[in-house]
């Protein structure tokens, strides 16, 4: 039988393989993360006729002579280029703009580690971030004080998550005093408790009529927002520390810029530090003048800062200008519990609970992978991987970090299969297989030829 023949039936099933790689990209143009197969060709091994010859006397060398014995199969391998973005606005649909791999389990014990570009995830009814086929999102837990730790676990989002209340520790004064205007007036702010109970603190105000850039500052009183708690203030309650019977002293300079903060004689020469003392209040008193308990503990430490020497921020937006007034203190902090209406995942990946106080809670971070050679990873269907002993092992870490791409909430990474690419293909393909078709055919009336000798 001619060689020919023979080489052609391997160019055949050759092309044939090509075009299934082929209509597998095709078929998968729309599927979210595919990563498209690429095939190429190689010679298999040829028949020497003559060997080479080396130069000898008169004579040149020979070249050697070779009949090559079809084609096979040189390597069908996958692309890990980035597909295009499509944008969803769904918040558990993610994408990685970058290198990595999103890591997803079936297994309690998280043994089991399959590996996905396709970041369309949704909740379990036990807010579980899931693949489509129920597969566990896998990322970094948080501790108790919100932080994020190297703890292995699913992404959870539970909808009945709550935001413990924080007690107000900083108030901060902003605002201007009317240098022109010295009648005495009152300003106020909410705080909060550490239970999250809210209570309204009022301030004095009044200017020194002996010195121009001087003013005093008193507390006033505190009651609860709904008014039906009133807590003591001055000696036998909460109270302005340091303070001395003339109150605390503001002063300021002929440019309008506060120099000096303090109480007692000459204390106004400096900036000192100002808080509200609320140790040893434990008792306040309800609308018919009884005692009851508070309940609960306020500021840090029983103490909330009102200004430090240290932070600047924490006096330099007072001013005294002739210009009309508008001071006011504001609470810097503090806020009453939550229940989660909502969340979000940042470009690191944090996954950070929307409560209904207006705060958020880190509820954990998506976890990626990445290998030192992503074209030894092996297909199992359903957009996963799983690594081989070519890929190298997974290298675990957080989104942004050490060459680990960023995740973008909203989007879906789309197929980076290209039409026009693989339309291309397919005709070199189709014309391919039609080269060869017509190798085995004309080998055949070759032989028929040699047949027909006979007669």
């Amino acid at each position: 039988m001619m060689r020919s023949m023979y080489s052609a039936v391997s160019g055949l099933r050759v092309h044939q393989t090509k075009m299934d790689v082929i209509g597998n990209n095709i078929a998968n143009v729309n599927t979210v993360g595919y990563k498209k197969g690429q095939m190429t060709f190689q010679e298999v091994f040829s028949q020497v006729i003559r060997g080479a010859g080396a130069p000898q006397g008169g004579k040149g060398g020979t070249n050697p002579q070779q009949i090559g014995l079809g084609v096979g199969i040189g390597s069908i391998n996958t692309i890990h280029t980035k597909g295009p973005t499509q944008t969803t606005d769904n918040p558990t649909d993610l994408m990685i703009d970058g290198e990595g791999f999103f890591v997803v389990t079936d297994d309690t014990n998280y043994e089991n580690k399959y590996y996905t570009r396709a970041g369309n995830f949704t909740l379990d009814k036990a807010g579980n971030l899931v693949t489509p086929d129920g597969f566990k999102v896998l990322g970094y837990k948080v501790d108790e004080n919100e932080n994020i730790t190297d703890e292995i676990g699913p992404i959870v989002i539970n909808r009945s998550e709550t935001k413990s209340p924080t007690a107000t520790n900083k108030i901060q004064f902003r605002g201007n005093l009317d240098s022109r205007n010295d009648e005495t007036f009152t300003t106020d702010t909410v705080i909060k408790d550490s239970l999250g109970n809210s209570y309204i603190v009022k301030f004095n105000f009044k200017k020194d009529e002996a010195a121009p850039n001087k003013w005093n500052m008193s507390l006033d009183g505190i009651k609860s927002q709904d008014g039906k708690i009133t807590i003591p203030v001055g000696n036998s309650g909460v109270k302005i520390e340091p303070q001395s019977d003339n109150g605390v002293v503001l002063k300021f300079n002929e440019d309008g810029k506060i120099i000096g903060i303090g109480a007692g004689a000459g204390a106004e020469d400096a900036i000192n530090g100002l808080k509200l003392d609320f140790n040893g209040v434990t008792k306040g008193k309800n609308g018919k003048g009884e005692e009851i308990s508070l309940g609960a503990t306020f500021g840090e430490g029983g103490k909330i800062t009102i200004f430090d020497p240290d932070d600047k921020d924490s006096y330099n937006k007072l001013t005294q200008y002739a210009n009309d007034r508008d001071i006011k203190p504001y609470a810097e902090n503090g806020n009453s519990s939550g229940k989660i209406e909502g969340f979000s995942i940042d470009p690191s990946g944090v996954v950070s609970g929307i409560f209904t106080n207006g705060e958020r809670k880190a509820l954990g971070q998506v976890m990626l992978a990445k290998f030192d050679n992503p074209m030894g990873l092996q297909k199992l269907g359903n957009n996963f991987f799983v690594d081989t002993r070519n890929s190298g092992e997974a290298q675990l870490g957080k989104p942004g970090t050490s060459g680990f791409g960023a995740t973008k909430s909203g989007s879906l990474e789309m197929s980076n299969v290209d039409l026009s690419m693989e339309f291309t293909e397919m005709i070199t393909t189709q014309r391919g297989f039609q080269a060869n078709s017509r190798i085995i055919t004309a080998s055949d009336e070759m032989l028929q030829e040699l047949v027909n000798m006979k007669r």
